[in-house]
């Protein structure tokens, strides 16, 4: 079973990628574009151009998961951004990419104890 949690590691790419990419290829990415390894049990979140989907990949230990949702209309209202190719998020605000949400919209309580991440 996949669990996502507030210790999960996950690294969304700040750029678009080719959807094209499957499994081998989106880890060559990891490796190559955003210095990580793939293996380490991080989920990584893509995009691509048009922003109507979402690819994930993540190692669970005896193989990769990997998951792709497509929206029927429209695109993400929100992805995150910053420099460089990679960034970090919390479990939050995954939820929200998934749900298609948008964090300037939503109000969170505060966490009651920092999680290093």
């Amino acid at each position: 079973m996949l669990q996502i949690n507030s210790q999960t590691k996950i690294f969304v790419g700040l750029n678009p990628v080719d959807f094209r990419l499957g499994i081998d290829g989106l880890c060559a990415f990891i490796k190559q574009y955003f210095n990580l390894n793939p293996l380490e049990g991080a989920m990584f979140a893509f995009t691509n151009t048009r922003r109507s989907g979402i690819k994930f990949l993540i190692y669970d230990g005896q193989g990769y998961w990997f998951c792709y949702k497509r929206l029927s209309q429209g695109r993400l209202r929100w992805w995150p951004s910053g420099d460089g190719d990679v960034s970090s998020i919390d479990a939050r605000n995954l939820l929200l990419l998934i749900y298609n949400g948008d964090p300037g919209q939503v109000k969170f309580k505060a966490n009651w104890k920092n999680v290093q991440m």
